[in-house]
């Protein structure tokens, strides 16, 4: 973790409340697709946690969903503002298996995270494939930014407005073999998904955050091996580690 000044460089909209902010800045405390920052904004007592979608030297990309007062302001920033940062917060996804066929499955904002990771898995010379569920055509985003990377994308909505009308397990595709699933998105898909997919596989957990580095406990939950903090163990957890 380190703490650092960043700028904002490029901001765009992305589907109904949700855009990209890219910043410019230290990224070297970052080791892994699936880490965190946490951005301190004026008037907010708490710093908001938000899930890195990828970096480079001396770069990296968020996606934000306005959705309460901080983040609201965090869409409304212009090119140049200038935001504190704590970096490489949590654990990330496990890439050390080298999964042959992984599966990816986002949703909502957890579609975020997993572009990273698909450029990683790819890196390994994996062939993902990536599932995304979002409430309607207005929510959806990065489409087109995952297909670019030349995986097949399905996507689904819950009122059938774009691709599989359900959730991100409704669109699973058919006699698709994977080894192994990578999810992040709301509570309930992560937890039909471990309890319905057959394979070894990692959630990424979405939580209200106190500190954000492992301080205040206020982000812990329930694993096979007691309390542990989503900020600091986590939020990336295997399937087996949690109790539902």
């Amino acid at each position: 973790m380190k703490q650092g000044v960043y700028t904002l460089t490029h901001s765009r909209e992305l589907a109904r409340d949700v855009r990209e902010l890219q910043l410019m800045g230290d990224t070297s405390p970052l080791t892994a697709p699936g880490q965190f920052v946490n951005i301190r904004l004026d008037g907010c007592f708490l710093r908001r946690p938000i899930s890195v979608c990828c970096w480079q030297p001396g770069s990296l990309t968020l996606i934000v969903k306005a959705a309460g007062r901080g983040t609201q302001a965090l869409v409304q920033l212009k090119p140049g503002a200038q935001l504190d940062l704590l970096c490489g917060l949590g654990n990330g996804f496990d890439l050390t298996c080298r999964p042959a066929r992984p599966l990816l499955l986002g949703g909502g904002l957890g579609a975020a995270p997993l572009y990273g990771l698909a450029r990683a898995l790819l890196a390994q010379g994996g062939a993902p494939t990536v599932v995304l569920g979002f409430g309607g055509r207005a929510d959806v985003f990065y489409e087109q930014e995952f297909r670019a990377l030349g995986v097949p994308v399905q996507i689904a909505t819950l009122d059938g407005s774009a691709g599989v009308r359900g959730t991100a397990l409704d669109a699973l595709p058919k006699n698709a073999p994977y080894d192994l699933f990578y999810a992040c998105g709301p509570l309930p898909m992560l937890k039909a998904a471990c309890q319905t997919l057959p394979t070894p596989g990692f959630v990424s957990l979405e939580e209200r955050m106190g500190c954000g580095f492992g301080a205040c406990m206020g982000c812990s939950c329930q694993t096979t091996a007691g309390s542990k903090r989503v900020c600091k163990e986590g939020p990336v957890f295997a399937k087996g580690e949690l109790v539902w």
